[in-house]
């Protein structure tokens, strides 16, 4: 397995600009590693350790201790950390990526879609991480409650 079949090119683009809507989940300080295919965005902590933004659940969490760690358990953890299968699916069916496009949720699954090649099209970047933050802002203010 190439790892690199599964990302995307992240060079080239503002990564602050497109991650600033999901500054409430993200420390303040981190540096951009990698972006698989999907727009899931591995970033390295200041403690070395690696977490990933997962858009498509609104999730940050931690998914390797360093980059040897996640080097060591991505070819065993390829479909959960760079939805390998997903991919390889969207691939098999006609769906290419351009530069500055990431396969965008039809449905995300924060509100029910399944982790499907008929559920993913190619999208921009900056469109797919707008909607799918101000969609986790507003679920998450809506299971937070009415203010008081």
């Amino acid at each position: 397995m190439d790892v690199g079949d599964y990302l995307i090119d992240p060079s080239g683009h503002n990564w602050t600009d497109l991650l600033s809507a999901w500054s409430p989940i993200l420390p303040e300080e981190f540096n951009l590693w990698l972006v698989n295919k999907v727009g899931d965005a591995f970033l390295i902590v200041q403690d070395g350790s690696i977490h990933v933004l997962d858009v498509g659940m609104g999730v940050f969490n931690h998914v390797a201790d360093n980059r040897e760690d996640f080097a060591d358990r991505v070819a065993e953890s390829a479909d959960s950390w760079l939805l390998k299968y997903l991919i390889d699916d969207c691939l098999v069916s006609g769906k290419f990526l351009r530069d500055g496009q990431c396969y965008g949720y039809k449905v995300p699954p924060m509100l029910g879609g399944k982790y499907a090649s008929d559920n993913l099209e190619p999208t921009t970047l900056s469109v797919h991480y707008g909607m799918l933050a101000d969609l986790y802002q507003r679920t998450t203010n809506i299971a937070d409650g009415p203010e008081s």
